[in-house]
């Protein structure tokens, strides 16, 4: 049976041979089908994230740590929707990461206080 190939196809590989072009130091694009674009932090500014908010040797799962790469992602999506105000499934992740960011602040702030000031400090997340 003959298959004809979707039109979304053409799109895709046309935005693939083009990703060479659309990649930055600070922010990479990644293409998916039917389109789709997501902006994820490089390799590079993840482990330096790391490595300025780990506690010990080895650690990438600390409250403080994962707290900074929520941050930073949360940073990332508030840039995207200057651009794109009408973006709204993008802004319901959005939403789900500043949940998750305030559970694990509210965690944190329970558990050490000292911790919890220093981050919100380093992260200038409070006023």
């Amino acid at each position: 049976m003959w298959s004809k190939q979707p039109t979304n196809h053409r799109k895709f590989k046309s935005l693939q041979s083009n990703l060479d072009m659309l990649e930055s130091s600070e922010t990479k694009l990644i293409i998916f089908k039917r389109s789709y674009i997501k902006v994820a932090i490089t390799k590079e500014r993840k482990t330096q994230t790391v490595e300025k908010f780990k506690t010990h040797e080895g650690d990438t799962g600390s409250p403080e740590v994962q707290i900074a790469l929520i941050t930073q992602r949360i940073d990332e999506l508030s840039k995207h929707f200057e651009a794109h105000k009408k973006d709204f499934h993008s802004r319901i992740g959005l939403m789900q990461l500043v949940n998750q960011r305030k559970s694990l602040l509210s965690y944190l702030r329970k558990t050490d206080a000292v911790r919890y000031s220093k981050l919100i400090k380093e992260l200038d997340l409070r006023k």
